[in-house]
């Protein structure tokens, strides 16, 4: 990600700077799929359902989901949920729409920042884990945000190092047979700290020189989604 030669500083307006290009590129995504998109799907298909964060809408997604589909021939479903809405409310919107997808479909979750917490609150709260193939985060909270103080009295209640929410789900985060890898922005202004970001026990790549949003874009990133539904 970074070039050679380049100071921390220069490393940092490198970072801070593809940070905005993305958010900008979210804004203009934002307004797109926010009606659940669900494709024809059969017994055995590979499905990868993704899961939006804060403030965004499934739309966000759109090049990511080109991607999963023109390079696994995966069918992709997605839905959008209300800014501010808690764990709980958008992990039932998840499970209502895994029921409308076929038993026996090979179900692999990915989501961004909440939507990471939301995909193994699915798993380890509702049952998900008899549907479920694996999931994936990108830039998850697993540890707690810093921004979610400031949000305490909306999703933030449940994002904070000491939510019910987060503990309950690392404290049992081994309990179901479900893999999950954890993608890690190495330099993630929202979540303070790498290990934040990795939910315990499981795999993480830790990806430097990237922000929070980023992540949503990044070549690197699509790669490794790509590979795990592959060898799963």
């Amino acid at each position: 990600m970074f070039h050679a030669g380049l100071t921390a500083r220069d490393r940092l307006e490198e970072v801070l700077g593809t940070e905005a290009l993305a958010t900008l590129r979210e804004v203009s995504l934002m307004p797109r799929d926010i009606s659940p998109q669900l494709p024809s799907i059969k017994s055995g298909d590979d499905v990868v359902v993704l899961v939006h964060g804060f403030l965004a809408s499934a739309g966000v997604f759109r090049p990511m989901r080109a991607r999963l589909e023109q390079e696994l021939g995966a069918r992709v479903a997605t839905f959008s949920h209300a800014p501010g809405a808690r764990v709980v409310t958008i992990a039932r919107n998840l499970q209502n729409l895994m029921d409308r997808i076929p038993t026996g479909a090979r179900v692999h979750l990915v989501g961004h920042s909440l939507g990471g917490v939301v995909s193994r609150y699915y798993v380890q709260e509702l049952g998900g884990h008899r549907r479920v193939e694996q999931t994936i985060s990108l830039a998850s909270p697993f540890g707690g945000a810093q921004v979610a103080l400031a949000l305490r009295f909306l999703v933030g209640a449940d994002l904070h190092r000491e939510s019910t929410v987060l503990r309950r789900l690392r404290a049992s985060s081994q309990t179901h047979n479900v893999p999950h890898v954890s993608i890690v922005a190495g330099d993630d202004r929202l979540i303070s700290g790498l290990t934040r970001a990795v939910f315990p026990g499981h795999d993480a790549v830790i990806l430097h020189g990237r922000g929070h949003n980023s992540l949503l874009y990044d070549e690197e990133v699509i790669r490794v989604v790509i590979d795990r539904i592959k060898r799963v």
